[in-house]
């Protein structure tokens, strides 16, 4: 292999793993944070209002089904 090849391979295989270190370190850290912000306090606070969206999702769907009969029996005639 020529000179040139050599140092382009090298090159490639530095930048490959400077990018290959970077992304698992970000990897790393974003799951720390998940894991420090789930154990702070008032984390049930965001789970409740998850839990009370979704039980007024479910009436919204039937809200939504109701008026979906009623255009549809408008425009049956």
């Amino acid at each position: 292999m020529s000179e040139l090849m050599r140092d382009s391979l090298d090159l490639m295989v530095m930048g490959m793993g400077t990018v290959f270190v970077f992304l698992a370190l970000l990897v790393l850290a974003t799951t720390a944070m998940s894991q420090i912000i789930r154990r702070m306090p008032g984390t049930n606070e965001l789970e409740n209002a998850q839990t009370a969206a979704k039980r007024t999702n479910n009436n919204d769907l039937t809200e939504v089904a109701a008026v979906a009969a009623a255009v549809s029996k408008v425009h049956k005639g």
